[in-house]
């Protein structure tokens, strides 16, 4: 799950960055209002996590500017400002959640995996992809193909989930480095060659039609039609 956190204090930010990339999550951070209202502006994300008081640009600006756009993103608001009238006016400028600083980990966690399975349910609760015989289960992260289990390291099956999510799309390298390492630009390394390689032959071996295809100077893309 890729998740913009946009926080000027640096020692929750640092904070709330490990323990989130702990938790399998993918953050962007931003330390101020301005350049976190760009990253929510212009990217694709699956939460926010926003404070309310950000130097340049605040909370509750970027919260209306995002809802301007008709994103609907589950956005949670961080802030020490806990009376009844300031939770009422986050809810009010579009977050969906509102969390008082100070505040235990264990339940901004658990607030994102509630505003996540919100997210899901307004989505018809979609816990299963299909490409052809190839199954991938949302809930219990686990992948087969033909009926038979498919064992994936962790980064394998965000890999598959990304390219099964854009089925018959191709899919840049940079989309790759951004949305299942959570690089902004090439290392130029070849770690998304040797894990492709890798996923390519657990889900096409043993197989008379393959379903991961190399589209030459372009990217990626999982199909059942060749």
């Amino acid at each position: 799950m890729r998740l913009l956190l946009i926080e000027d204090d640096p020692v929750v930010a640092s904070y709330l960055e490990q323990g989130l990339g702990e938790a399998g999550y993918n953050v962007d951070l931003a330390a101020d209002g301005k350049s976190g209202l760009v990253l929510a502006c212009t990217e694709d994300y699956d939460a926010m996590i926003i404070d309310r008081m950000l130097p340049g640009v605040d909370g509750l600006t970027i919260v209306k500017s995002v809802r301007a756009t008709e994103n609907k993103t589950p956005i949670l608001i961080l802030s020490t400002l806990g009376e009844v009238y300031d939770r009422v006016e986050g809810l009010k400028a579009g977050a969906d959640d509102y969390l008082i600083k100070p505040f235990a980990f264990s339940e901004l966690h658990a607030r994102l995996e509630a505003l996540q399975r919100r997210s899901d349910n307004s989505l018809n609760m979609e816990t299963e992809l299909r490409v052809g015989d190839l199954e991938l289960n949302l809930l219990s992260r686990t992948a087969s193909r033909a009926g038979k289990v498919i064992e994936l390291q962790p980064r394998e099956y965000r890999l598959l989930e990304y390219l099964m999510r854009h089925a018959g799309q191709v899919v840049t390298r940079t989309m790759l480095l951004e949305h299942v390492w959570d690089y902004h630009f090439d290392p130029q390394t070849n770690v998304i060659d040797v894990h492709i390689s890798h996923l390519r032959s657990k889900v096409d071996k043993g197989h008379a039609s393959p379903l991961l295809q190399t589209v030459r100077g372009a990217g990626y893309m999982i199909n059942e039609n060749r």
